[in-house]
């Protein structure tokens, strides 16, 4: 793997879903890693995360949208409003966000989190 910034980027912009899936990666709270022994997880429809920097610090919210495409997250109250009166997502990068509480409805989920890495 290259060390070239140019090289990193074109990585990520040409990478294929199951990578980019892994790229929106989150961390997780302090009390999530003590109890799953890891330090972060692919984030999900459903999980409660906390915004940790930007115009929405420390706002939690439920995660309503993913794009992985843009390799962004679309989080429950973190909109904007138009001048017309429409309100839209502020898409947020992963790296901003700390996971606060997992969704485990997912069996496959689940087995991700039990098996030792």
């Amino acid at each position: 793997m290259s060390k070239q910034p140019r090289k990193q980027r074109k990585l990520i912009y040409k990478a294929p879903l199951h990578i980019r899936h892994q790229l929106i990666s989150v961390n997780l709270s302090e009390e999530l890693r003590e109890r799953y022994g890891r330090r972060s997880l692919p984030v999900k429809f459903g999980d409660t995360v906390k915004v940790m920097r930007g115009d929405f610090k420390d706002h939690e919210g439920k995660v309503e949208k993913i794009d992985l495409k843009n390799l962004r997250i679309m989080v429950e109250g973190a909109s904007l409003q138009k001048p017309d009166g429409n309100k839209i997502y502020h898409p947020i990068h992963p790296s901003n966000l700390m996971l606060i509480e997992l969704d485990l409805d997912d069996e496959e989920r689940n087995n991700i989190l039990e098996r030792k890495g």
